[in-house]
């Protein structure tokens, strides 16, 4: 648990990251923000075969599957490949950083709901 921390401090110190929205990979955009309110931030994310998201934070969101596809997520906590299954959905409390690469053969699209504090 400390050397996560010690990580993750380690990531933040150097360079602040950006969030999902503002991420791309290779100088490309992945996500496109289709609805920004204020009540909630809406973006798509897509990503074909070898394109990822690089090293990103979240704010607390809810995610859909457009289209799913196979990804490779790195994190604090190492690397796993996952079938991300079209229609699945997740929940988040956030995320202090992560990146993906789509290693499968199949485009991936996901809506990621991002809903803002009321004020």
């Amino acid at each position: 648990m400390i050397m996560t921390l010690i990580a993750l401090s380690a990531v933040s110190a150097a360079e602040p990251l950006p969030e999902a929205f503002d991420a791309g990979w290779k100088g490309q955009k992945v996500c496109e923000v289709l609805r920004d309110d204020a009540a909630m931030r809406v973006g798509r994310c897509t990503f074909p075969p070898g394109v990822g998201h690089e090293r990103h934070w979240h704010r607390p969101h809810w995610g859909y599957i457009v289209q799913g596809g196979t990804m490779r997520i790195t994190d604090a906590k190492g690397t796993v490949e996952r079938k991300l299954m079209t229609g699945a959905s997740w929940s988040s409390d956030g995320v202090g950083w992560h990146e993906v690469v789509n290693v499968g053969p199949e485009t991936a699209i996901y809506l990621i709901i991002e809903p803002k504090p009321a004020r």
